[in-house]
């Protein structure tokens, strides 16, 4: 079978901002600071244009490991199609969150973590690194931001200050 052929960088930019404009959730990889263990979990994301606010139970492992760390490592897509994301990451309580921003990630997640007894975290990813492909012919120029800097400046959308 003939993988299509490649797409341009400005494409696979354009590509991966609508899926994270659109896509609803990632998966998260963390890990254990002590020991090492890898971590992953399917979580809820909202992109501001710039980073991805995710949210999860307090008490849970996810929340320790990016807590410890302040790195992660997000997965989104199909393995024939994938977009990961390596990224700083910043803790926010609730209360820290504006409810424009806490508005707008239930709006588009569905799941408002404002709303449970449980107590929840927000997290902040940054991100440093984004790689995206589909075959092996985009294995060449899968890096589409290293250092927190698109390669392609053009293709990103202006931000939207109403979810910052």
């Amino acid at each position: 079978m003939t993988p299509p052929p490649a797409r341009t960088p400005d494409q696979r930019q354009h590509d991966t901002l609508h899926r994270l404009r659109h896509d609803v959730d990632a998966w998260v990889a963390t890990a254990d600071p002590g020991t090492g263990e890898p971590y992953m979990v399917p979580l809820s994301f909202l992109w501001d244009g710039h980073t991805l606010l995710l949210a999860t139970a307090a008490a849970s492992p996810t929340a320790a490991n990016l807590q410890a760390n302040g790195k992660a490592r997000l997965g989104l897509g199909l393995t024939r199609d994938v977009v990961l994301i390596e990224g700083t990451v910043q803790t926010l309580r609730i209360a820290e969150i504006s409810t424009e921003i806490g508005d707008a990630f239930a709006a588009k997640t569905g799941f408002d973590p404002r709303a449970l007894r449980s107590p929840y975290l927000y997290f902040r990813v940054r991100p440093v690194l984004i790689q995206a492909w589909r075959e092996v012919n985009e294995l060449d120029g899968r890096d589409l931001m290293t250092d927190g800097r698109w390669h392609v400046e053009q293709a990103a959308p202006p931000r939207d200050e109403s979810v910052s």
